[in-house]
């Protein structure tokens, strides 16, 4: 019937040796599926911005705001700059992430934050975080002095009794501006610096003397401030945002109460006629005004009360970010209440 031997030999092939090698390739198949699936959930995990990342590279930081941004960035100077959330005049207070800062969060491997008190947009991609990510948030921070919410309005306090004008949880917890006072500022800079070290320790002595560094000039940032507020710190004053208590606790301070005033609307003749009371009640010498309110606004509200204007900024909305902004901020806001109160 196989008049060729050679077509039987082909024949005889096809019949013994193939099966086998389908065995083996369906074998070999069966044992890389789940390998890749191992595979991928790793990289997941891991997160994908590091993964191509040198074994030597700076961490990788975000931090939420500019000025907590430029605490750690003095810590981390010589090594690598932290990423910045919250850019330029915009409020953490309603604050959205762009897709780039959830890549930017989920390739971190340190995440700076206030707390939820402030930052309340972080709560839920901190939860979906890959689970290679140390989260530090300050207010939790060993040191760290906290001072209650208060609520709006002008404020019945002793006016001996400078820098404890606290109305209690019931106000709404803790207040998360933490950074104004540069006692806090030390324990933030103590905190991230031990963060860094823990996840970095080949460059634990760059950031030892970064942290030495910061610590001795926040302390005469402190007495510098000090000295230019201690004439001043007696007159009352009003704030349309109550960002200042840590400010005003450091230093001994007189705030009075502060304006429900948005800056995106402007108020009616009935609302500019109760916060022009509130003004005059509260004994203010001047109203202070933040980066985002039109100076006309505060003029207006001004008109027909003793009371000068000025701007404070909590968060330096004009300045440029970097390891300079925080002294640079905490002066232009001390400058500010030395001028309007002192005239």
């Amino acid at each position: 019937m196989y008049a060729d031997p050679t077509a039987l030999d082909k024949c005889y092939t096809i019949t013994i040796y193939a099966p086998p090698m389908l065995l083996l390739r369906s074998a070999a198949m069966s044992l890389l599926k789940p390998l890749a699936a191992l595979l991928l959930l790793a990289g997941l995990a891991a997160g994908p911005a590091r993964a191509d990342a040198p074994p030597d590279a700076p961490p990788d930081v975000v931090v939420t705001v500019k000025p907590l941004h430029a605490l750690v960035a003095g810590v981390m100077q010589g090594v690598g700059e932290p990423a910045l959330l919250v850019p330029g005049s915009a409020s953490p207070h309603a604050f959205s992430l762009r897709p780039s800062d959830a890549r930017a969060l989920n390739g971190a491997d340190l995440v700076v934050w206030a707390g939820p008190r402030l930052e309340t947009f972080m709560e839920r991609p901190l939860r979906a975080l890959a689970g290679n990510a140390t989260v530090l948030e300050l207010m939790q921070a060993p040191g760290m002095e906290l001072l209650d919410s208060r609520g709006g309005g002008v404020w019945q306090t002793d006016h001996g009794d400078h820098g404890d004008h606290s109305h209690g949880d019931g106000a709404g917890g803790k207040d998360g501006h933490i950074w104004l006072d540069p006692h806090n500022a030390q324990a933030i800079t103590r905190a991230v610096a031990a963060a860094l070290i823990r996840l970095d320790p080949a460059r634990a002595d760059i950031y030892r003397t970064n942290e030495a560094a910061q610590l001795a000039r926040l302390a005469a940032l402190d007495r510098e401030i000090g000295e230019r507020l201690a004439p001043v710190k007696d007159r009352p004053f009003i704030v349309f945002h109550d960002a200042y208590q840590y400010l005003e606790h450091r230093y001994g301070l007189n705030p009075a109460g502060t304006l429900t005033v948005t800056p995106d609307q402007k108020p009616g003749a009935a609302r500019l006629s109760a916060l022009r009371r509130q003004i005059t009640e509260a004994g203010a010498a001047c109203v202070f005004a933040e980066p985002q309110f039109e100076p006309t606004l505060v003029r207006t509200l001004a008109e027909g009360t003793p009371a000068r204007t000025g701007v404070l900024d909590p968060e330096g909305a004009s300045l440029p970010p970097g390891p300079g902004l925080y002294e640079a901020l905490m002066r232009f806001n001390a400058d500010a209440l030395a001028g309007c109160l002192g005239r």
